[in-house]
């Protein structure tokens, strides 16, 4: 008699997910768990101290604004990335599809070191926004430009294949009946693409929060004026202040936590709108 045809392609369940949790606990959840021991060590006044002084406060408004300017940029940008590589066909297409994903594997620091040098005044960029009295050197502005570098892949990746997917036969009919090109995209396709590219703007977001090493280069790290809280945290680090550390590490963890619930729950809608609409 044959044996059934095991839906599972790797045997042995009990091996595979205990590897796997040990390397999620090993990777992930130690490190997480010695920064929250080293929090709740300090006690709620400690803390509360040192997460809302007024430094602290100056870094968040910098990091969380700058993040949030760099995701609308990529929202747009990255929208028009995936719309270009998705629904035409010219020279070198497959080159910027490359492209794209050059932030994921430049290192970060290269990137700020580029971007420092195109800004300068001398650089290709500078030489034409600083005479016009835009600086972008050692200003938000070059924090928002590392940010948005560094993250649009995610918006880009996120939207790029529910338009491949999209199926062009509810965008005929719709020109059938009448319906204007810009119809068509806002009640046809728009409605389509929300969910993922919401979830791209969410891991942008997100990134952009954690990036340090393109930041670094270009900010001048002024704090109040330029300091983003990835480098509160390495100078806090470097001065041995370990709590100080631990405590701004938890507010970034906590909005990163948050974040992930976001865009789990984004993802879930995002299933859940294509069963109904498949």
């Amino acid at each position: 008699m044959a044996k059934p045809h095991s839906k599972h392609l790797l045997p042995g369940f009990g091996l595979t997910m205990g590897v796997s949790v040990f390397y999620i606990s090993l990777i992930v959840l130690l490190p997480i768990a010695a920064i929250l021991l080293k929090v709740t060590g300090m006690g709620w006044g400690e803390f509360w101290r040192i997460i809302s002084s007024n430094r602290a406060l100056a870094a968040y408004r910098i990091t969380f604004s700058s993040a949030f300017y760099a995701t609308i940029i990529n929202g747009i940008v990255g929208m028009l990335f995936a719309w270009v590589l998705t629904r035409y066909r010219f020279p070198g297409r497959r080159i910027l599809d490359a492209l794209v994903d050059l932030p994921f594997a430049l290192p970060t620091a290269v990137a700020g070191l580029v971007l420092v040098t195109l800004f300068s005044g001398t650089g290709w960029y500078g030489q034409f926004l600083e005479p016009n009295n835009i600086k972008v050197n050692y200003t938000q502005l070059g924090i928002i430009a590392a940010m948005t570098f560094t993250s649009i892949p995610f918006v880009v990746r996120s939207v790029q294949p529910v338009l491949e997917d999209l199926d062009e036969s509810y965008e005929a009919a719709a020109q059938t009946l009448g319906a204007s090109r810009w119809q068509i995209f806002t009640r046809v396709i728009w409605p389509t693409i929300l969910p993922a590219f919401i979830s791209g703007c969410v891991l942008s977001f997100a990134r952009s929060l954690g990036e340090f090493g393109a930041v670094v280069f270009i900010a001048g790290n002024l704090p109040g004026m330029t300091e983003i809280v990835s480098l509160l945290i390495y100078i806090r680090l470097d001065e041995y202040n370990y709590e100080g550390a631990a405590a701004l590490a938890t507010v970034l963890l906590l909005v990163a936590f948050l974040t992930l619930v976001a865009t789990n729950a984004l993802a879930a809608w995002q299933t859940r709108y294509a069963e109904r609409n498949g």
